[in-house]
């Protein structure tokens, strides 16, 4: 019974020790805030006037708990004006936010099947190895440069890869730089799209190696990604895109359109880490625009329970 009642005694003197400690840090910070450099409040304290709320705003907790609420705050006005864009682009639902990407990326092998003979190539692959629910949109060639595109993604937050042709860039860069601008990375799909498999090892380079000149000399910045044109490639495809930086190569588990999607699997389904292949299309070869199209993935993307992340962060 006494060694109970010494070590309630010892619990009683901890917690009126932290409550003193306590006390004496408010008065501390109240001096320090309080103090000024006038006669009228110099050598001795003055109490701060904690600062007043906006009109219509509720008072902040400061501190730990403070930051915790504005943190709050900013979430959900993110998520209001998702939730605002989603329903100005015509999406009944916002698209889902992706995860933090990790810290680590996955290790990425050639997909069974597309295997060449030669041996350390760069990889080619049509889905990113992850658990997550996540998938990958990425745009193709450069032929329609419609405005509304960049306005919806930026306001929808949706990220995407694109892969670029020159033959069709080259009429108007300035249009991409705006792209890359809002954070979109650019990357090879030949100079004039050619079926690189029908070209010698020296052409298909002059093919590949010249459009890393043409990125890197007007985007500042030479991609490590290519894909062949219409999926196309053999060894000397790979060789050549080795030999100039490249180090993968994505093509893609599904193809998007403005009225449907199309499917390289059996089960005709999404899954973790599916890359999803459009184009840079209007309504002269569709039937609708790109926002249409953005609007059809989405939808698709959405309803599954997929977010579409960075191809970046995983790649």
């Amino acid at each position: 019974m006494q060694l109970v009642r010494q070590t309630e005694q010892k619990g009683r003197l901890v917690r009126r020790w932290r409550m003193a400690g306590a006390a004496l840090l408010v008065a501390a910070l109240g001096s320090a805030c309080a103090g000024g450099s006038g006669d009228e409040g110099a050598g001795r304290p003055v109490p701060a006037k904690p600062a007043q709320p906006a009109a219509g705003q509720q008072p902040r907790a400061e501190g730990a708990a403070g930051a915790l609420g504005a943190y709050v705050d900013k979430v959900r006005q993110q998520r209001a004006a998702r939730v605002a864009a989603a329903k100005k682009w015509g999406l009944a639902l916002p698209p889902l936010d992706p995860p933090e990407p990790p810290a680590v990326k996955p290790r990425i092998t050639t997909r069974k099947g597309f295997e060449t003979d030669g041996s350390g190539l760069p990889p080619v692959f049509t889905t990113v190895p992850t658990k997550q629910r996540i998938v990958f949109l990425t745009i193709d060639d450069g032929a329609e440069k419609d405005p509304e595109l960049l306005r919806m993604m930026s306001e929808l937050k949706i990220p995407y890869s694109a892969f670029l042709s020159n033959y069709l860039v080259k009429e108007d860069y300035g249009y991409f730089r705006k792209m890359q601008a809002g954070g979109v990375s650019l990357h090879n799909h030949t100079l004039t799209h050619p079926y690189l498999p029908g070209l010698d090892y020296d052409d298909q380079k002059r093919q590949i190696c010249g459009m890393q000149d043409i990125i890197q000399k007007q985007f500042g910045k030479r991609p490590p990604l290519f894909r062949p044109p219409y999926g196309n490639y053999n060894e000397d495809t790979l060789r050549a895109a080795k030999s100039c930086g490249v180090k993968a190569v994505p093509l893609w588990a599904s193809e998007a359109f403005p009225d449907h999607m199309e499917w390289r699997e059996w089960d005709r389904d999404l899954h973790p880490g599916d890359i999803i292949l459009t184009h840079f299309r209007g309504k002269e070869d569709w039937k609708g625009s790109m926002p249409d199209m953005i609007r059809k993935v989405m939808k698709t993307v959405t309803a599954k329970g997929y977010a579409v992340a960075r191809l970046e962060d995983y790649v």
